[in-house]
């Protein structure tokens, strides 16, 4: 009897193990986002909150029905090949690149795999896409094209400051293309300016150029359009209010965290939320060579009256009237 019971114990133990087994099966494959970004995670939170967003809009929810895997490089720009080919190896629905040499990196590793980028200059002139319109093969994204701004940031720069005859550029060495150091110096000889540029590519760099600043008697400063200043608004605009130094950035965030004014394209939340609606299209079926680019070149101006005044700046007039946003 005692025989039995544990025979009967050992078949219904069979039973429950096939029994969970074949639940197992059961459970769906989520679809893999691979989400791999130039930046690090914390300063980026919101632009992926606003990428959660962008997908839930799509009925995509992390967890429930997609799931994301993140690659962050930390601006370490030389770690993104070999994130793109593990996130090509583990064989992800999509890829979501974040930034110009994330982008690349990507094109590089997959040819089948979508993508879908967000970069800060023309996808075209960068070989990433052959058209706007009309991509083709396995690219699409959000183009926000901040980087042909910067000489115009060295304008507004010469415009609320007129008297200051020595301008600065911070770049990062890692990310910066010859080509917009070239148009930015370009602009200040046309405005009879003296540029200085200054290289950062960790915060103790970005502490120590902020420290040149002071030392080569510039009386403002420019921050290239850049991934790893991008995760920095707070810092940045914080260390100019500090040394006392006007600064343009390219994004809102900045101006809204106490830089003295922005100018730039759409914001990068507004970036990662568009780039999500295309990751939704595409697992819902559409091709990204069928998606058109979206494109953004006007400028939006935001001006700090409240940091022109800790700086004892005093900002024309025409140029408030011109202003998209004025924050007081």
């Amino acid at each position: 009897m005692r025989i039995c019971l544990r025979r009967r114990e050992f078949i219904t133990g069979l039973g429950g193990a096939a029994a969970w087994a074949r639940a197992a099966r059961a459970q769906p494959v989520l679809p893999v986002i691979g989400f791999l970004n130039s930046a690090s995670p914390g300063p980026y939170a919101p632009n992926v909150a606003a990428f959660r967003n962008g997908l839930s809009e799509f009925g995509f929810v992390e967890g429930r029905n997609v799931a994301i895997e993140f690659r962050w490089a930390e601006g370490r720009y030389e770690r993104l090949p070999e994130m793109a080919d593990d996130l090509v190896r583990r064989r992800v629905a999509v890829i979501v690149a974040g930034g110009d040499r994330a982008a690349l990196a990507a094109k590089a590793a997959t040819a089948t795999i979508p993508i879908v980028f967000t970069v800060g200059i023309d996808p075209v002139g960068a070989g990433i896409v052959r058209s706007l319109v009309r991509p083709d093969g396995n690219l699409t994204g959000v183009s926000i094209l901040n980087a042909e701004l910067t000489p115009k940031r060295v304008e507004l720069l010469h415009e609320s400051i007129p008297t200051v005859s020595t301008v600065a550029l911070l770049i990062n060495p890692r990310g910066a293309g010859d080509e917009t150091v070239k148009d930015v110096q370009s602009a200040a000889e046309s405005l009879r300016l003296r540029l200085h540029v200054l290289h950062a590519s960790s915060e103790a760099e970005i502490d120590a150029a902020f420290a040149t600043l002071i030392q080569i008697g510039a009386g403002a400063l420019a921050i290239s359009p850049d991934p790893f200043f991008n995760a920095r608004t707070e810092q940045l605009a914080a260390l100019a209010l500090h040394h006392g130094i006007p600064a343009v950035y390219q994004f809102r965030e900045f101006a809204a965290a106490g830089g003295l004014m922005s100018y730039g394209t759409d914001s990068l939340k507004e970036a990662y939320h568009l780039a999500a609606v295309y990751a939704g299209r595409i697992l819902k079926g559409e091709k990204p060579g069928d998606l058109p680019v979206q494109q953004s070149r006007r400028g939006e101006l935001v001006i700090n009256l409240k940091t022109a005044k800790a700086l004892g700046l005093t900002v024309p007039r025409s140029l408030i009237a011109r202003a998209d946003e004025v924050i007081q």
